[in-house]
């Protein structure tokens, strides 16, 4: 049976505050963490007005600190947005705080818009050199080398768990070659989902982290007492969805009555193909719905999306989730 983890963007709902929206994120993991959740990850992204966590490893630090057993971590730091050795400096800080509870995803795209990959001094030629940058943040957190001069401390030899994140073959390839597990972001960019699962397979090199492959699929799955309500909260992700094919992203909206009086049938085809991997339903039918994902995939874990603006009613939905799927 595939596992079940959390994604959480720490969405800012319409209406609500950064501060809300940590606060809830938290609430969140700790709900997850009673309900059975393997793991709990938040990603960075920036300057965006409806996501609350682009001091990634600062919201892990406060998300662990109030949860005891959950693992915590990135789906995932951009790691052409930093120096591996800042990261590695941060994870390890957070490795030692919570030991063997931190999970470290790395994804190669900025997570950005230009100007904004430009604010936070990084240059163009960073994500070419994400495979360079995954092996060197790997040495930095494995054990000391003879010979070698640069340590990060806090960091070394805290083997912080790697993940390598994608939406495309590069990084399956990645991820078999240096034998780490695997997380493609299907809640968003499912259509090279299955050819990349293959190369991950086919190509997978055993490592000291793992001895055989590991596949996290990503979903976005809003669950509720019954259908029809299931349905109406998942018209904020719909939403969602559309504002980013119109390019007007902005604050987590609330649910609608009818979606399709909000988007054109263009857009609708759009978000359609965008959430291939998304789905509600009510405890008695949810399951029927992913267990054919995880069939098709052979998905050892199932990273689940929820962007609820009713924060009482997105823990209702894990909590569901987790009930049916058990």
């Amino acid at each position: 049976m595939a596992k079940l983890s959390v994604l959480d963007l720490a969405n800012i709902g319409e209406g609500f505050t950064p501060s809300d929206a940590l606060r809830n994120a938290l609430d969140l993991a700790q709900h997850s963490e009673a309900a059975g959740y393997t793991r709990f990850w938040l990603a960075e992204h920036h300057n965006l007005a409806g996501i609350a966590s682009a001091a990634t490893a600062v919201c892990i630090c406060h998300v662990a600190g109030g949860t005891s057993t959950i693992r915590v971590g990135a789906g995932g730091i951009m790691l052409p947005n930093h120096s591996p050795m800042v990261i590695a400096e941060q994870f390890g800080t957070l490795a030692c705080l919570f030991p063997d509870r931190i999970d470290l995803g790395l994804g190669r795209a900025p997570g950005t818009d230009q100007r904004t990959w430009q604010a936070l001094r990084r240059d163009y030629q960073a994500s070419e050199r994400f495979p360079q940058d995954v092996v060197e943040l790997q040495a930095l957190l494995g054990p000391p080398r003879e010979g070698q001069t640069l340590h990060a401390i806090p960091g070394e030899d805290t083997n912080v768990p790697l993940w390598i994140l994608g939406s495309s073959l590069f990084g399956a390839q990645l991820a078999a070659m240096l034998g780490l597990p695997y997380a493609f972001a299907s809640h968003f960019a499912p259509q090279a989902l299955m050819q990349a699962i293959e190369v991950y397979r086919d190509r997978f090199e055993p490592s000291a982290q793992l001895d055989k492959p590991y596949v996290m699929v990503g979903c976005n799955a809003v669950v509720a007492e019954t259908e029809d309500e299931a349905k109406r909260l998942f018209t904020s992700p719909q939403q969602n969805s559309t504002r980013m094919v119109r390019g007007t992203r902005g604050q987590l909206p609330p649910p609608i009555d009818d979606i399709e009086e909000f988007w054109t049938p263009m857009e609708k085809m759009q978000v359609a193909q965008m959430q291939a991997c998304s789905f509600y339903g009510s405890p008695q039918t949810i399951k029927g719905k992913l267990d054919p994902l995880i069939e098709a995939t052979g998905a050892d874990e199932l990273m689940v999306a929820a962007a609820v603006w009713d924060h009482k009613a997105r823990v209702r939905s894990f909590e569901l989730l987790a009930e049916a799927m058990s």
